[in-house]
């Protein structure tokens, strides 16, 4: 039998699948943090810096109590995370290190089949050098590794030390240590992150079953293109051909769109509801959201269940902006009420707030602002700012 979710209860289970229907102000810890990233299944790693660093926000957001020190001894002490690549740079748990083992192989035949048509035979032998020197040296940055220093002569004089430390890491053979003023630190895999994260192996079935599933209780319900999207370690026909091998652990369900228009078809577990465990209602308070919000990650799936169009304009023309460079989505308990143009002057000590939009139908209540006014001050706190800013004409 066929269930139809209508689309406030869509929003609520995929808020609470993506951790933002917790209390935001429960102490997390390290622990909790490590639990809460598994739990959402990754977070997205950005170098723009407006009011803070995406991975930050992402988890801010999330958990007011988040401490910025966790998660740098859970990436470059603990190795119980680690950075690579979803569908961009992201902070990901450890424990799927196994499955991204996958994604390596696949790089790596698409990398140096591109490469050496690119540069011709022989090309890769570079790679290796370049792997040999970080055994016997140690750690380094891709300024470390100039043309004209390597001794071996060759490749460091005729191409960027980048391309071989990219791709030593898009293939496993690297990790990021670290970062220092967001630049990588590359070493090797063994010394980052510890072995039993790393030394297990998974079938090609097994895998694409882990990623399907995982992504799947990650969403709460989602089409095949939804599952193969999530990580990105599989295609769509991929996920599609799991979807229909799985047939009798899914059920169809209709979401129901919030334009109100015909219901989109999706699968979720067996079950389901009640496979979904507590659904709690979201805080009421007004939260900012990063650009790079999980929650965002996947826009069409998000204008459907919450009405809301989004795009970041940084790379639009400033002229041809709707909005502005980096506008932040506002959400207010299961809504996406409006979005805010704002920057941190760490020099000032101010985090100066531009612009405001609230969408269409969303009323100016004093409640509202006093909600915004809060959330402001919190993420003046987080930034390291000591008071928020109002410019001229913010409120349009």
């Amino acid at each position: 039998m066929t269930i139809l979710v209508s689309n406030r209860d869509a929003r609520l289970i995929f808020l609470n699948k993506q951790g933002l229907a917790a209390p935001p102000h429960r102490a997390l810890g390290k622990d909790g943090l490590l639990q809460l990233i598994h739990d959402i299944g990754f977070v997205q790693v950005d170098s723009i810096s407006t009011v803070e660093r995406a991975h930050h926000q992402i988890l801010f957001s999330r958990n007011q109590t988040y401490r910025r020190e966790h998660l740098t001894e859970l990436l470059e002490k603990d190795g119980e995370l680690f950075e690579h690549w979803t569908h961009d740079a992201s902070i990901i748990p450890s424990t799927f290190f196994v499955y991204w083992k996958h994604r390596f192989r696949r790089k790596k035949a698409s990398i140096l089949d591109r490469w050496r048509k690119w540069q011709g035979e022989g090309f890769d032998q570079a790679f290796e050098e370049t792997y040999a020197r970080i055994v016997a040296d140690g750690a380094v940055m891709s300024r470390d590794l100039k043309a004209g220093e390597h001794k071996s002569g060759g490749w460091w004089n005729w191409h960027p030390s980048k391309t071989a430390l990219e791709f030593l890491w898009h293939t496993g053979k690297l990790a990021i240590a670290r970062r220092e003023n967001f630049q990588k630190v590359y070493d090797l895999v063994e010394r980052v992150i510890p072995p039993h994260h790393t030394e297990s192996e998974v079938e090609h079935e097994a895998f694409v079953d882990w990623c399907c599933r995982a992504a799947l209780e990650r969403l709460g319900f989602a089409t095949h293109g939804e599952l193969a999207a999530f990580f990105d370690l599989v295609s769509p026909d991929e996920a599609k051909a799991w979807v229909t091998a799985h047939r009798d652990e899914l059920v169809e369900v209709l979401i129901e769109p919030a334009n109100g228009e015909k219901p989109r078809s999706s699968y979720a577990f067996l079950g389901f509801p009640d496979t979904l465990g507590a659904l709690t209602e979201p805080p009421a308070r007004l939260r900012v959201l990063s650009p790079f919000d999980p929650l965002l990650r996947n826009r069409d799936r998000m204008e459907r269940l919450f009405g809301f169009y989004y795009r970041i304009e940084i790379f639009v023309p400033e002229p041809k902006r709707e909005y502005g460079y980096y506008v932040f989505p506002l959400l207010e308990g299961d809504r996406l009420v409006g979005r805010i143009d704002m920057k941190a002057d760490r020099k000032a000590g101010t985090l100066d707030v531009k612009r405001l939009w609230w969408e269409k139908g969303v009323r100016t209540t004093s409640g509202r602002l006093e909600r915004l006014e809060a959330e402001l001050a919190r993420i003046a706190r987080f930034a390291g700012v000591e008071r928020v800013n109002y410019l001229e004409g913010w409120q349009g």
